[in-house]
């Protein structure tokens, strides 16, 4: 049982209140001490680690660890005051006793007040006093084995490379040198900074050529580079034999990069010094994965914006792999290091290298290769803590032909990409990293060795992956994974093709309207590993966990290819390396066929969109990326209702005028008008769409319909905008406005209450943690981009503002980019609703006129403010807090931890909102293994 972190912090509290007077001494209290600690997580102690554990230490010499879980955990206690450092001295010499297997990864330093808790894997240590054991619990979650997710994000100096890079980039296309020719040359250099400081070339080859050779004013830099790629181009025994010497130190490259003449730019003095700058550079810890910042950087905006391209950190790359596969692999590595029998031990970690050899792994939207590059780094570093256990000598004696030790190569890696120079670009960033990894191996291991000239080559397959049988790239039964970051193209904007393929590879009878484009790789992945063992993991906009999408995507997808979530990240803000960085909600999702699908599933969420995730675990995952254990159907989708499902009263639209904006007027338009004709002034009337009620902004609209025609005869200027109106409506390429030009004084939807009327914005910033609701009053006309309900009460304003209608909005309205979309037939028609007595609606009342209480001790200021999370009052927030506690308690008696497990809970009710009744009475929720 994995307790959640809330949880865990409430426990750590009691814990840290329990003790905070202990002046305790080191024997006669310490097990007392982490019975209770174990406690904190429901783990009995006993049944992981002793105390008071014998070690012989490395001079014969025998100790007794205070507390020791083989593998995992080392605790040495001190009593009250007692220094640390003694401790740490002492815990170590303890570790270096202990035989491969027993050794932990965690070392715990306590005297009953002062914490010191290192990560040995990390290289991490958290410092922190007793008091404050509850902000630091979930560093202890491996105590539940749950390992805290890390996920790094891109090393400042790759960027700092990038920049350099740029700089050469934009200075050569204001010179008018551009096109393929410019993608190309950027390529060439960048792979010689990095070769040069990475061991390929000798050590400043390409520096010396540039500085030595080419004159100042850049005049021939053009020329020494044009021989320069040649001579990588071409073997050592095919050159001519009175090369010039300085050329001829360059080793023989091979691959496609270097093929082929390039007609070269004009370089002055500044080019060439920008050329030296970046050769300057430190490129040795640069990662290859820098190759798509440059193309990024490279791409025309509008060209990328078209294509959906968007080049993902290693940190968000993390978030795809580690869950897909590298945590599998880790946790296997770990088991076969701990096995106790050396024999037995030897043989799991060859057999754990010999799988790492035989995956296959397949990026069908590869842009760049940043994936590729990524796992193939991680895959090299596996397998090199694997060999350094199979040869723990190696590295001391020189003796090992480290050639002939890995058995992981590009190879294993393939791609699919549109652009034929990202495809370049993907195959030689895996040769970078793959010296990379084999320069890596040969410091921990042996004799240097280096694929130069390159042999093995990665299958970038240069194809439009929606119009190709994957198959043809990699046979799906020879596949272990699939993953990627496929095109971010919103419904609204794919280009006619990209609507075509999709609708060809969906296959829907109901059509693809509303799907993001990235859901066509979705259905193609589902069905290339269908009958097979391959799992998928996509990067994928966070609409399609949202909105109408996920009645269209995941039932029909799961059920279609027996596929199930095994994962998945909740939205997250992804940012791109490149310069002018892209900011995108995303998730990611994780899919294995049903026959070899976890049966433990991750699920990470974020309290804030830019930091680290908290990780649960879970036996089923609903395609809301919500826990779908109590669920009857995991796959259940919210379908929209054309009529409240939940008692509450009809919402519907404001008025939509289509009038081409002349029945609209602002201030001194309104001013005009009322000066020319007075007696218009009864027939021009507020008018408030969204962002009108929420910042307190005027506008007017003129509601002519019950104007006399005698008054629309005599007013010049309110005939001119019938006139503007009709012809606007005339021209109109809806049949529904050209009718409605025969009537030009009305409008399309008309919405006047005559009484007060509750209204919620159409659109909602996702940063206020309420969506702004409110009264208004005639005569003012809601336009269409409030919604509206009439006679509304105060019960139904506390339901609405509440922590668990947002979360239920949240989960199941569409967005407009990162805004909430609040939809009649989809959130409100669909929002389960608690039962209400006459004692629950007076609650409710009570709570909601608090709220109104806080908001007009400010009469003056817009809810824009009195909504943003950095300037809400007080008092306003405090009564929310209570209205939220008060609806909370509707639902059920236990407090919700989260937003998630609100709209965990609210989409079993719905579930059983719409489920029929059997003849046997209600049924139970199916609960999963």
């Amino acid at each position: 049982m994995v307790v959640a972190t809330n949880e865990l912090r409430v426990r750590a509290r009691r814990f840290s209140r329990d003790w905070k007077d202990a002046v305790y001494r080191e024997k006669s209290e310490t097990q007392a001490f982490y019975e209770a600690f174990f406690r904190i997580f429901d783990v009995e102690r006993r049944a992981v680690a002793r105390y008071e554990e014998r070690v012989t230490l490395l001079d014969n010499t025998h100790g007794y660890i205070d507390l020791h879980w083989p593998g995992t955990l080392l605790v040495e206690q001190k009593s009250a005051g007692r220094s640390l450092t003694v401790a740490r001295e002492q815990a170590l010499r303890y570790f270096d006793g202990l035989d491969n297997a027993a050794q932990p990864r965690y070392l715990l330093l306590c005297n009953f007040q002062e914490f010191e808790l290192e990560d040995l894997d990390e290289r991490e240590i958290t410092r922190f006093r007793l008091a404050d054991l509850s902000k630091h619990i979930h560093k202890f979650a491996f105590i539940m084995g749950v390992q805290q997710p890390r996920f790094t994000d891109q090393d400042p100096v790759n960027i700092r490379a990038s920049e350099l890079v740029g700089a050469i980039h934009d200075a050569l296309l204001s010179s008018g040198y551009g096109g393929e020719s410019l993608q190309r040359l950027m390529v060439r250099l960048v792979f010689c900074f990095f070769a040069e400081d990475s061991g390929i070339f000798p050590q400043d080859a390409f520096l010396n050529l540039i500085e030595q050779r080419t004159t100042t004013d850049g005049a021939t830099l053009g020329q020494w580079l044009t021989n320069l790629f040649e001579v990588l181009d071409t073997p050592e025994e095919d050159r001519q034999t009175y090369l010039d010497e300085d050329l001829n130190a360059f080793p023989y490259v091979n691959g496609d990069l270097f093929e082929g003449a390039l007609p070269m730019p004009s370089f002055t003095s500044e080019l060439r010094e920008s050329v030296l700058d970046a050769a300057w550079f430190n490129w040795d810890g640069i990662s290859p994965a820098i190759f798509g910042s440059l193309f990024q950087s490279i791409m025309d905006p509008d060209e990328r914006r078209a294509s959906g391209a968007h080049y993902t950190s290693e940190q968000a790359i993390l978030k795809v792999i580690e869950p897909l596969f590298l945590d599998d692999l880790r946790a296997e590595f770990d088991r076969a290091r701990r096995r106790r029998s050396p024999a037995v031990r030897e043989a799991a970690l060859r057999d754990l290298q010999k799988k790492l050899g035989s995956l296959k792994l397949l990026d069908p939207a590869c842009g760049c290769g940043n994936f590729l590059i990524v796992a193939y780094r991680e895959l090299r570093e596996l397998e090199i803590a694997i060999l350094k256990r199979l040869h723990p000598s190696g590295a001391s004696t020189g003796a090992l032909d480290v050639s002939q030790l890995s058995m992981i190569d590009v190879d294993q890696f393939y791609g699919i990409e549109l652009n034929d120079f990202a495809c370049l670009i993907a195959e030689a960033a895996l040769w970078m990293m793959d010296h990379i990894m084999n320069r890596r191996m040969s410091e921990e291991l042996g004799r240097t060795f280096a694929r130069i000239p390159l042999a093995a080559a990665p299958h970038i397959h240069h194809e439009d992956a929606l119009e190709l049988d994957w198959n043809e790239v990699l046979p799906a039964d020879e596949c272990s994974y699939v993953f990627g970051n496929p095109p971010f193209v919103g419904s609204q904007l794919r280009s006619a093709t990209q609507g075509r393929q999709l609708r060809r590879i969906a296959e829907l009878n109901g059509g693809t309207g509303h799907l993001d484009y990235v859901t066509a790789w979705f259905f193609q992945a589902g069905k290339y590993v269908q009958a097979e063992n391959a799992k998928i993991a996509f990067v994928a906009t966070n609409s399609i966990t949202q909105g109408e999408q996920v009645a269209t995507l995941w039932p029909v997808l799961l059920e279609r290819y027996g596929l199930e979530i095994m994962f998945a990240h909740r939205t997250f803000e992804w940012s791109s390396e490149a310069r002018g960085k892209a900011h995108v909600h995303v998730v990611v999702i994780g899919l294995a066929p049903r026959a070899v699908a976890p049966s433990r599933r991750a699920l990470y969420s974020y309290d804030d969109l830019r930091g680290p995730p908290e990780r649960t675990e879970h036996a089923v995952l609903a395609p809301y990326l919500l826990d779908g254990e109590a669920l009857a159907d995991p796959n259940i989708a919210v379908r929209k209702s054309r009529v409240p499902l939940n008692g509450l009263p009809p919402l519907t639209y404001g008025t939509q005028p289509i009038d081409g904006g002349h029945f609209i007027l602002d201030r001194e338009e309104r001013g005009a008008l009322l000066t020319e004709c007075p007696a218009a002034a009864p027939f021009v009337r507020p008018y408030l769409g969204a962002r009108e009620f929420i910042n307190r902004e005027e506008r007017w609209i003129l509601h002519l319909r019950n104007a006399s025609p005698s008054l629309l005869a005599d007013c010049e200027p309110l005939r001119r905008i019938i006139q503007e109106v009709r012809a606007f409506r005339s021209e109109s390429r809806s049949p529904e406005a050209r009718e409605l030009s025969k009537r030009p004084h009305e409008f399309a939807q008309t919405c006047t209450p005559d009484e007060p009327f509750l209204v919620i914005p159409e659109t909602s910033s996702s940063r206020r943690t309420y969506v702004p609701i409110g009264w208004l009053e005639p005569p003012a006309v809601p336009s269409n981009a409030l919604r509206v309900i009439e006679g509304a009460s105060k019960p139904v304003f506390a339901l609405l503002c509440s922590a668990m209608h947002n979360a239920w909005l949240a989960q199941i309205g569409g967005r407009l980019k990162s805004d909430y979309r609040f939809s009649t037939s989809l959130v409100y028609n669909t929002f389960p609703a608690p039962e209400l007595t006459d004692d629950r609606l007076q609650t409710l009342s009570a709570a909601a006129d608090d709220v109104l209480d806080a908001r007009a001790r400010f009469p003056d200021e817009r809810l824009a403010n009195l909504y943003d999370p950095d300037l809400m009052p007080a008092d306003l927030r405090d009564a929310h807090r209570q209205l939220d506690r008060a609806v909370d308690r509707l639902y059920r008696r236990r407090r919700f931890a989260s937003d998630r497990e609100r709209a965990e809970h609210l989409l079993g009710m719905y579930e059983a909102m719409i489920a029929p009744l059997p003849a046997n009475g209600p049924r139970r929720p199916r609960r999963r293994r």
